[in-house]
């Protein structure tokens, strides 16, 4: 797939050239740079400019073609979120504060209560900025060992992922990698590097050359950083890039509080994620859904102990888990065996089983109850396949003879 300039991100922000970058406050006449008339960036070019955003240099230059920094890129960024008043004052967008998590919204409203916009005057310039986006996971402080070193392409994708990832969402990483593929050089990049390029490709972010590279390992310009920033903050500004088709894709909740972006197999998964939505609601609030898997607790203390554990634990909080696993065209049902569990679960659990087996959900039912009944009579099961309807049920219990996996898997045809 060929690009055009390199799109970065987008966003109304301001490249900092020094301690003085920003000119806050001052009137919106267009300065005239010497280097900037015919340019392909001219018009973002003034339009940040007229906007207080960015400056150019005391010699009456802009120079759009020189590299940028990366502590002039995170400058850039944070100021493409803000809009300025009448009086020279400086806020954040109500878009901007509305599209970040609650803990991120504290941390702005709270920690950075007195961020005055402004770079700072004693020690390094770029701080207070490289410190704002950090404690927003815009970036890592480790990303840079010098944030005055020119950004590469590949980087620029890297803040562009982690940003999107606060702020949006993120795109399925099956196809947002399989979109990029025709990228000539994606291979020249390290793994980590292909997923963030793939993200910032397939957002329609970032382009290419007319030759079909992206330019792994190549500077970013000046100019170049001012149309990826726009694309950042301007959805409508972004490429088109082709997206899944007959409408299978849905954004999801993921457990750090972020969305991200699934592509489903057919209608008939994409429907029983609504269906899982609509079992949830017959608990209450005792469920956590997070991506496609539905925990169903007992109560509020069971869900509270399993959304506070900071590692990963061989303990089930949950009782019963309903799930989709799309890459693998798969749905299941997951319960521990306990007092009381079924009777909490079982209209929950039989709005799913309903939805999938339709008029064989009976015999799904009846196959449930016997081999529950079995595990509660600590009686052997084996590990089984059968037959309903039109799918395979795989049944299967856990080790700790109390927790039952029903994997249930659509035939072909």
């Amino acid at each position: 797939m060929v690009m055009k300039k390199f799109g970065l991100i987008s966003l109304s922000m301001v490249l900092c050239f020094g301690i003085s970058g920003t000119a806050f406050g001052q009137s919106a006449e267009k300065p005239k740079f010497s280097d900037v008339k015919g340019h392909w960036a001219e018009s973002a070019i003034m339009r940040l400019v007229n906007e207080g955003i960015l400056d150019g240099f005391p010699d009456g230059t802009f120079r759009p073609d020189e590299p940028v920094t990366a502590d002039q890129f995170v400058k850039m960024l944070l100021m493409s979120y803000t809009q300025m008043y009448p009086n020279g004052e400086r806020k954040w967008t109500t878009d901007f504060v509305q599209s970040l998590s609650a803990m991120n919204k504290n941390i702005l409203q709270q920690d950075y209560r007195t961020f005055d916009f402004k770079p700072s005057t004693v020690g390094y310039w770029a701080k207070p900025y490289i410190d704002l986006a950090s404690d927003l996971n815009f970036i890592s402080k480790t990303q840079f060992p010098d944030f005055k070193a020119k950004l590469k392409r590949e980087q620029v994708a890297e803040i562009i992922y982690y940003t999107a990832k606060e702020t949006e969402y993120l795109e399925n990483e099956q196809y947002s990698m399989a979109t990029a593929a025709g990228i000539g050089d994606l291979q020249s990049a390290k793994a980590r590097e292909q997923k963030f390029v793939a993200e910032a490709f397939t957002k329609g972010i970032m382009e290419g050359y007319p030759n079909g590279y992206f330019g792994i390992g190549r500077d970013v310009t000046r100019a170049e950083s001012l149309t990826i920033l726009e694309r950042i903050v301007h959805r409508d500004k972004r490429i088109n890039v082709k997206k899944a088709e007959d409408g299978l894709e849905k954004i999801v909740p993921t457990k750090d509080g972020s969305y991200k972006k699934l592509i489903f197999p057919d209608q008939k998964m994409l429907k029983a994620y609504d269906v899982l939505q609509e079992a949830a609601k017959l608990r209450g609030t005792n469920y956590d859904l997070e991506e496609t898997t539905l925990k169903l607790y007992k109560d509020a203390e069971m869900k509270a102990k399993d959304l506070s554990k900071s590692t990963v634990s061989s303990q089930h909080y949950e009782e019963a888990s309903l799930w989709l696993e799309p890459e693998y065209k798969t749905y299941g049902v997951t319960v521990h065996v306990q007092e009381g569990m079924l009777a909490r679960n079982k209209e929950a659990i039989k709005t799913f089983t309903n939805y999938l087996f339709s008029y064989d959900a009976l015999t799904f039912d009846n196959i449930f109850l016997n081999v529950y009944n079995q595990v509660v009579l600590k009686e052997a099961v084996e590990t089984q396949t059968v037959q309903v309807g039109n799918f395979s049920v795989e049944i299967h219990v856990e080790a700790d003879g109390e927790t039952i996996v029903f994997s249930i898997l659509e035939k072909n045809g």
